[in-house]
C-alpha cells in the first residue's frame, strides 16, 4: 500500500493525497473524509508519520510569535535572534515550523492541540503583548519550550532574556556620567511585560543616583515600532517642558522619538539626548548614530536552541537565563548640562 494506491482507491490525483497527508487547508472536508477513511481501512500509515510512532520524535520545532499585538518578521531583533535560532537547531538536525496565531479552530483547538497534531519535539515562543490564554496551556503541558523574552514556569519550560534592569542601569549611568539630570522615557504598552522591566528598572536607577522621576516623562505608546515612538514624543512634547535626555525600550522607539524632535525643530543630542535598546542594525546609519544598549541577539538565539535541544532530551530542567547587555556609545547623546544648572 503506498500514497499511489490511496490515490487510485479514492479517486483523486496524487498530489491531492499528498497535500491532506501535509494538511493543506484547500481541500474539501468530503475529500479529507474519504481519504483518511481510505488510509484507515488499509493501515496506511505517511512515512513521516511511521517515523514519529516509531522514535516519537518529528525533529521538528514549533515557532510561535504569541500575542493578539505580536511581533513578527517586520521586528528586526527578534528576526536576529530566530535567524541564530535557525542556524543553531540546524547544526542540531531539527526543521522549523511556524505557527499562525491570526486563526484558531472554531471548536477551540490552539497551539496545543497543533503541536501534538504535528508532533513537534518542542516550541521557541517569541513574546508579544496581550499573550493569548493558549500559551499558558502549552507552557503547562509538558511539551518542552523556551520563551524569547517571556517568562515561562512550566515544568518542561525554560526562558531567556537580557537584563533588563542592568539595561536600565547603564542607561542612567551613562546619562548622569555626561551631565544629565532630567531623563524620562518611552515604552510599549503596559501589556508588555519586557517594556513593565525596563520602566522598573530605570525608575529604581533614578532613585538610586538621587534623580527625580517625573511621570509626565513616562509615556507608553502602542507597541515597540517607529510610528509609536513618534507619537509617544509629540504626546511628550505638546505636554509642557521636555526632559533634556529619554531612554527609549526599542531602537524602533528611539528612531521614531528622533522624527518628532526633527520634525519640531529640536537638535539631537544638542536640545535632548537618546538613547535606544536592541543595537539594530539602522541604528548605525540614523542622523546623528543612536546611542544604544546591544542585546546579544545571536548569543540568545544559541543559547535559546542549546536550552531547548537540552530539555527536549532531559539534560536540563527548567531554567532561566540572562544575557549581559552592552551599552554602545554613538552620537546621540552628547555631554549634557553640569548638574545643577537651571533649564531655559
Amino acid at each position: 500500500m503506498n500514497i499511489k494506491t490511496i490515490a487510485k482507491l479514492a479517486g483523486v490525483s496524487v498530489s491531492t493525497v499528498s497535500k491532506i497527508i501535509n494538511n493543506y487547508s484547500d481541500i474539501s472536508e468530503e475529500t479529507k473524509s474519504k481519504v483518511h477513511a481510505i488510509m484507515q481501512e488499509n493501515g496506511y500509515i505517511p512515512s513521516n508519520t511511521a517515523k514519529t510512532l516509531a522514535t516519537k520524535r518529528s525533529n521538528l520545532i514549533g515557532v510561535i510569535f504569541a500575542g493578539k499585538l505580536n511581533v513578527d518578521f517586520t521586528h528586526p531583533f527578534f528576526v536576529e535572534v530566530l535567524n541564530a535560532f535557525k542556524k543553531q537547531m540546524g547544526i542540531l538536525g531539527y526543521d522549523l515550523l511556524f505557527f499562525s496565531n491570526e486563526k484558531f479552530h472554531p471548536k477551540g483547538e490552539d497551539y496545543l492541540a497543533r503541536c501534538r497534531h504535528f508532533h513537534v519535539d518542542g516550541c521557541i515562543i517569541i513574546s508579544g503583548q496581550n499573550l493569548e490564554p493558549d500559551i499558558g496551556e502549552l507552557d503547562r503541558s509538558g511539551i518542552p519550550c523556551i520563551g524569547v523574552d517571556l517568562v515561562l514556569t512550566g515544568a518542561s519550560s525554560g526562558h531567556i532574556m537580557s537584563d533588563n534592569e542592568k539595561i536600565a542601569a547603564k542607561v542612567v549611568e551613562h546619562f548622569y556620567m555626561l551631565g544629565y539630570r532630567d531623563i524620562g522615557y518611552i515604552g510599549s504598552t503596559s501589556q508588555s511585560e519586557i517594556s513593565r522591566m525596563r520602566e522598573t528598572g530605570l525608575v529604581k536607577a533614578l532613585e538610586s543616583w538621587g534623580l527625580g522621576v517625573r511621570p509626565e516623562w513616562f509615556i507608553r505608546g502602542d507597541d515597540f515600532y517607529e510610528e509609536s515612538g513618534y507619537c509617544a514624543m509629540k504626546r511628550m512634547l505638546e505636554n509642557g517642558p521636555a526632559p533634556r535626555a529619554l531612554f527609549a525600550a526599542s531602537d524602533l522607539l528611539a528612531l521614531g522619538v528622533i522624527r518628532a524632535l526633527k520634525e519640531k525643530g529640536l537638535r539631537v543630542p544638542e536640545d535632548m539626548a537618546v538613547i535606544g535598546c536592541d543595537d539594530i542594525e539602522a541604528s548605525r546609519y540614523t542622523s546623528p548614530a543612536l546611542t544604544t544598549v546591544k542585546q546579544d541577539k545571536d548569543k540568545i538565539g544559541k543559547l535559546a536552541a542549546m536550552m531547548l535541544y537540552d530539555l527536549i532530551h532531559g539534560q536540563i530542567s527548567a531554567s532561566a537565563v540572562v544575557v549581559e547587555p552592552e551599552l554602545i556609545v554613538r552620537g546621540s547623546c552628547g555631554g549634557g548640562r553640569p548638574a545643577g544648572s537651571e533649564r531655559s
